[in-house]
């Protein structure tokens, strides 16, 4: 039933994640109530994390029409744990030009990262962000982060090939369908996010990553430090798309000066268990590599 519902994937690029679009639309089928046989067995809605293969195998059966069409979508794993990764790296950009940020994310998915600062921390030691935030985020972190930094974001604005609203309900549920259905607490973790994004409005277009990145870096931002960022989303780019983004950001960089710096910071993987958080600051155009990282923001090896 798996290589019927797949049948015509088999050149799919493996870093299109075909296993985890597969995983990810059964789990909507679970959380959005039609699939009660298996749901009994996933932890996201209520079950036991017992042997699920039979329930699992004739959800596929009863659903394979619906399955095969879910499949053709892509990926959307906005992980607003990764923030804990990606804040000592704004707050790097913070310290080093002592101006408010101007954030552009790339891949954005829901926007959900561009909120970091509306989120609450919990470090070894060490707190950061508002109390009352209806999420925090705890990871462990080693090396002099600079966490005492003082951070003021100017403006937020992110894009994504196909954006998520994470305040509908249909948003939510496809956000949560690409999460582990035994990992209830990154679960939890999204639906606080969602809380706080509808509190914080951000614009999220649907937009390829270079055209958009070439428009919004077109003009300079004075007064402002204009980051681009991304996290585990480089690998989703056609290469010659990737390769045009990138020829943006560095233009941009180029042409940046001290009164409008442009930063470039980016989480993306070094090998199959860690990534690495990178810093490109214009002018000068010095890259640093500030931290290894895991895939979900926890830990933190901060190498400065």
């Amino acid at each position: 039933m798996v290589f019927s519902i797949l049948d015509g994937h088999e050149d799919d690029p493996p870093l299109s994640m075909l296993a985890l679009r597969l995983m990810g639309a059964v789990h909507r089928l679970v959380l959005r109530g039609d699939a009660p046989e298996l749901a009994a067995h996933y932890p996201s809605a209520g079950g036991r994390p017992d042997d699920p293969w039979p329930a699992f195998s004739s959800t596929l059966a009863g659903n394979a029409a619906e399955l095969r069409i879910l499949i053709e979508d892509p990926v959307q794993t906005n992980e607003p744990g990764r923030c804990a990764a990606l804040l000592p790296g704004f707050l790097e950009v913070s310290e080093r030009t002592g101006l408010p940020l101007r954030l552009l994310e790339v891949g954005a998915s829901a926007g959900l990262n561009l909120r970091f600062d509306r989120y609450h921390y919990e470090l070894p030691g060490r707190a950061w962000g508002p109390r009352d935030s209806p999420l925090t985020l705890r990871a462990e972190l080693t090396g002099a982060a600079p966490l005492e930094t003082g951070l003021a974001v100017a403006s937020r604005a992110g894009c994504d090939a196909r954006p998520i609203d994470p305040t509908s309900e249909e948003g939510r549920l496809t956000l949560a369908s690409y999460l582990w259905a035994d990992q209830p607490e990154r679960l939890a973790r999204l639906r606080a996010a969602c809380t706080v994004a509808a509190e914080t409005p951000v614009p999220v277009a649907r937009a390829s990553a270079a055209a958009w990145t070439n428009e919004a870096l077109a003009a300079a931002a004075p007064g402002t430090a204009t980051v681009v960022f991304h996290s585990i989303v480089m690998q989703y780019l056609p290469d010659d798309e990737r390769a045009e983004f990138e020829s943006a950001v560095r233009a941009a960089g180029e042409r940046a000066v001290a009164t409008a710096p442009v930063a470039w910071l980016r989480m993306e993987p070094a090998d199959v268990q860690m990534a690495e958080l990178r810093l490109t600051l214009w002018p000068g155009g010095r890259e640093t590599l500030l931290a290894s990282v895991g895939y979900h923001g926890d830990p933190v090896l901060w190498a400065g």
